[in-house]
This record gives C-alpha cells, sequence and structure tokens, in this order.
C-alpha cells in the first residue's frame, strides 16, 4: 500500500489549537521544573563538596535516592501517593489547580535536581582547592566563600554540561503524559487519535521538539562564550589563553 500524505491535518481542525497549547504547557512545565531543579541542584551540589560531614551526607542521600529511581516512577509516586498525605486544605488547593502539573512539575524538578547537583559538584571540584582556601584566609566565612567566590565560578565552568542536563529536563517532560498532562507528545497522540494520521501528527511532534532544543542549545552556547573564564573555558571566545 502507498500511504498519502495529508500534512493538513496539522492546521485542520482542532489539531492546531491542540499541538500550540501542548507547545505553551511544555514550555511551562519545563521552566517550572528547571526552576526547581536548578535550585535544589546548587544547594545539594554545594552540600555535596561542603566540609561538614552531615551536610555531605544529606546532599548524598538526596542525590542518590532521587536519581537513581526512574522518572516514570516519581510521575506516578508525586501523581497518586502525595496528595493523600497532604492536609485537607492542601489537598483542596492542588486538586483545583491541576494537581497533574504540579505532579509532574515536583517530579521532574526532584529528579533532574539530583542530577545537576552532580554537574555543579564536579564544577567545584575542579576549581583549585587554595581559592576556597585563600577566600577564607581573607576573612569570609565557607558559606560566604561559596556564595562570592566558589558558586559564581562553577556556574560558569559547567555551563556546557548544564545545557545538556537541561535538554534531558526539556525532553523528559514528554514523560507526564502518563499522568494526564495535555503537553506536546500527548496532544501529538491526540491527534493521531483523532485523525488517524500517525506520522504526520508524530512528525511534527519531532520537528517542534528538535527545533526547541537546538534553540536552547544555541541560546546556552551564546551565553557560555560571554561569561567564558580564560583557563577555565577552553571554548570561550575571546582573548584568553
Amino acid at each position: 500500500m502507498k500511504y498519502q500524505f495529508n500534512w493538513a491535518v496539522l492546521w485542520s481542525g482542532q489539531s492546531g489549537q491542540w499541538l500550540l497549547s501542548g507547545l505553551l504547557l511544555t514550555l511551562e512545565l519545563s521552566a517550572l521544573a528547571w526552576l526547581l531543579a536548578a535550585a535544589l541542584g546548587i544547594v545539594a551540589g554545594a552540600f555535596r563538596t561542603a566540609p561538614w560531614r552531615p551536610l555531605r551526607a544529606l546532599a548524598t542521600f538526596y542525590v542518590e535516592f532521587f536519581r537513581n529511581v526512574p522518572l516514570l516512577v516519581w510521575m506516578f509516586f508525586w501523581y497518586f501517593g502525595v496528595p493523600p498525605l497532604l492536609p485537607r486544605g492542601a489537598q483542596d488547593w492542588v486538586f483545583a489547580h491541576s494537581v497533574e502539573l504540579w505532579a509532574a512539575v515536583c517530579a521532574l524538578g526532584v529528579y533532574s535536581g539530583a542530577r545537576f547537583s552532580e554537574v555543579l559538584r564536579s564544577g567545584i571540584q575542579s576549581i583549585p582547592r587554595t581559592l576556597l582556601e585563600a577566600s577564607v584566609a581573607s576573612g569570609l566565612t565557607v558559606p560566604q566563600a561559596y556564595r562570592h567566590v566558589i558558586l559564581p565560578i562553577a556556574l560558569r565552568i559547567i555551563i556546557p554540561p548544564a545545557t545538556s542536563e537541561s535538554l534531558n529536563l526539556l525532553k523528559n517532560s514528554s514523560v507526564a503524559l502518563t499522568i494526564s498532562v495535555a503537553e506536546l507528545t500527548f496532544q501529538t497522540r491526540q491527534i493521531e487519535t483523532y485523525t488517524a494520521r500517525a506520522i504526520e501528527a508524530l512528525t511534527a511532534g519531532t520537528v517542534i521538539y528538535l527545533v526547541l532544543c537546538v534553540t536552547i542549545a544555541s541560546l546556552m552556547g551564546w551565553v557560555e562564550r560571554r561569561t567564558a573564564i580564560p583557563g577555565l573555558i577552553t571554548r570561550g571566545g575571546g582573548k584568553g589563553g
């Protein structure tokens, strides 16, 4: 049988609206989860290299606990397991404000945060230890040294691997369809169901994800070049040597 393509199904009827709403929800979910992951990753990554054993142990537990369980399991856990444990008022608020979305944000955020923390830890450990010692010797406390010296440098060093993790987070947002979040992959499946045009629908989703990821990678590449530290980030443009 010769397949007859009909690309018009992507913008006829409700298909175009579905794709747009799925794209916007994917961006919203990814942005919220990224903010949570970045916050958790910075805190846990800093704690992993802190000179105090209890903080290192706490951060290690968080990282190993969340990154070694599949993301799909966390989606189900936050959607089915967490809401019944909340106080009644919190339950009412969550169910009235898209419990599926917030469960996906939490699942994706804590999972990606554990991965971000390892990226940051490697960035901190690549900084000469003498820099922390010099900061403390100049009168800063260890927390102040991390805040004003170590973390600003580490965050610039880790831009390339952090970009990869950010792209993974965006692509992993598609797993949220399993708990009925109407993001991009969910909507492409809905178009396929209503039009019986699997190739066209899935091709549209593929192209949209590709454009999003290439755009983000390009923007982060520009940020990397702008914030490069000569001698520490070799790809940075300019006069570094």
